[in-house]
Formats: structure tokens, sequence, C-alpha cells
């Protein structure tokens, strides 16, 4: 038996016991094909020929999956043929297939390689994003003037099944902000991975990554509330110093956020609630959609009676100046 043929048998008896995860599917000479999984989602295909005057060369290595980006098992795959030329003249298959596991183990982030690649392209210098393998988790930091949210965005090992939970959150955005922050991005990650609740799918629902679009909405809300008007009177809602901003929820100029997202100041809201015209609802100014607040609770038929009522009392006290004078 030759160099080659001897590989193959130690292959065949060694590889499903010495690298965890791993199915032999194909031992011959013009192919040895080993599917190494650690989960649905980070499984990974080594497709391995023996080359000309093996193994004085390297082997030709080709990784495929149905899940984990081309791009990353391109460099994978660079990095595996890096590996083969420190073992010229030995043995290089079980070593190799050893490597592509540990890479799967010690990389739990390889799941969201394209998102993080995507995530990396809309934020600006003045961001952070710190990918922290050990702990399979990821550091983010958006910045928009003075105004920041940083938080930790974890990845569970079944992502993306499971959705990213966002952790240790901190902000000088006033209260409110943070509130919504936190609640829309665990929502939206929610969403993600559940269905719908009570509504028939014509279509069995399927999970989906969470990470983009978790990471986006906050990195979008960072960078656009700082620059956002009032509805109402057009001034620039949230001082230029976070430290200025009113976090008192019942003063004038405590900033107040619409369901549809555009913002007042909750003096200019409650002027223009109490204002006509009133049929059919009061809407945002911008986007044209129903106001609907926390904070207003009078039915349309109620404010216009009370607005009635504001404007005679207005004329009378008008008239009765003008009899005295």
């Amino acid at each position: 038996m030759g160099f080659i043929d001897d590989e193959l048998q130690e292959i065949s008896k060694l590889c499903q016991n010495v690298v965890d995860g791993s199915r032999l599917v194909s031992c011959v000479r013009t192919m040895v094909r080993v599917e190494i999984t650690k989960t649905k989602f980070k499984t990974i295909v080594a497709c391995i020929q023996f080359s000309k005057d093996y193994p004085y060369t390297p082997l030709l290595i080709e990784l495929k999956s149905k899940t984990l980006s081309v791009k990353l098992l391109d460099g994978l795959t660079e990095v595996c043929e890096k590996e083969c030329k420190k073992l010229l003249g030995k043995a290089q298959v079980l070593p190799i297939l050893k490597f592509i596991r540990n890479f799967i183990d010690e990389n739990p982030l390889i799941c969201c390689y394209d998102e993080i690649s995507g995530i990396k392209n809309i934020l600006e210098n003045s961001d952070e994003l710190k990918l922290k393998q050990k702990h399979s988790c990821i550091g983010l930091k958006v910045q928009q003037g003075l105004y920041y949210f940083k938080a930790k965005i974890e990845i569970p090992d079944n992502y993306p099944v499971a959705c990213v939970k966002l952790e240790d959150a901190d902000t000088n955005f006033p209260p409110l902000f943070t509130r919504h922050f936190i609640g829309q991005g665990k929502e939206l990650a929610r969403q993600c991975v559940e269905p719908p609740l009570n509504k028939k799918q014509q279509i069995p629902f399927t999970p989906s990554p969470s990470l983009k679009v978790v990471t986006t909405f906050l990195i979008k809300c960072v960078k656009t509330l700082p620059q956002e008007r009032c509805q109402s009177c057009r001034q620039i809602c949230l001082p230029t110093n976070p430290e200025n901003a009113e976090i008192n929820e019942t003063a004038n100029m405590h900033v107040e956020r619409l369901y549809c997202g555009h913002l007042f100041h909750l003096q200019c809201l409650v002027t223009f609630m109490k204002t006509p015209p009133f049929h059919g609802g009061k809407k945002c100014p911008t986007c044209g959609q129903r106001i609907y607040h926390e904070k207003w609770g009078v039915s349309d038929k109620l404010a216009e009676e009370r607005w009635a009522h504001q404007q005679a009392r207005a004329r009378e006290l008008a008239e009765v100046e003008d009899f005295f004078n």
C-alpha cells in the first residue's frame, strides 16, 4: 500500500472519532468528502483531493455550505491551504479537518458573517462594532453629535432560529427614547423568529436572521433623532447637548414620540390636539397617519366640544370687555 492508501485507511477509521461532529461521506483516492456540523447553520462540507506529488504538495481543498457566507468559506479555504503547506511530507487530511472544526468552535459569529459586513457598511467613523468571538456577542456603539447609544448584542448558539438579545444598554438619550430603543429592538428581534399572532399563514413561517434588522433600527434611530424637528413649532426637538434635554415627562418641552415615529414637544402636542380640524381624527402633519398617544385620551368629539366651549367663552369675555370700554 502507498502513502495515500494508508492515509485513506486512517481517515476511514479515525475521522468520526477525532473530528467532533464529522460525517465521512466519501473516502477514496479521487475525493475525500467530510461534513462537519456544529449546528444546522454552522455546517461545512470539505471536499478534498490529493494533489500531484502529494504529500510534498498541499491538498486541493473546496469548502461548501448551504448557510455560511461564500466569502467566509473562500477566506477559510486560503487559510487551510497555508496550513497544508506547514504539513508537507506528512498526512494532511485529518489535521485540516480538525483545523476546520476548531475554526467553527472558536468563531461562533460565522453564522452572521454577511450581516456583520452589511452593518459595517452603514456605520460611520465615529461608530464602533467590536466582535467578541469568545463570548458570541457584538459590542455596538453609535454616535450622532454628542448623543450615543451602546449595547451588547448576544448571538445565541442556534442563531438564526433563536433571535439576538440586547444587553447592557447605555445611552444619554432621554428615558423615553431609551425605552423605545430597547423595547422596539427586542420586538423586531422577536418578529424575526416567531410567526405573527392570530394570523393564518398560507406559507409556513420560517425564522429569519435578526442581527442586521435590530442593529439597523438602532443605528437609524441614533442618527436621525437628534436632527428631528417638532411637527408643530418646527424647532429641532433635542438640544445639541444631551445634558440639557428635558427628562421631566410632564414638562412642556419634553419631547414626545408618536407611534408613527415623528416628534412633538409635549406643549405643542397638546395645543395641536386641542385645535381644529377634528373630523376624522388628528393626523401627523408629515406622514398623515392618525395620531395615537398615551398622554392624549380625549375623543375627537369631546375635543371639538371643548374647543367650541372655549371659543364661546372667549367671545363672551370679549363682549364684556367691549361693553365696559
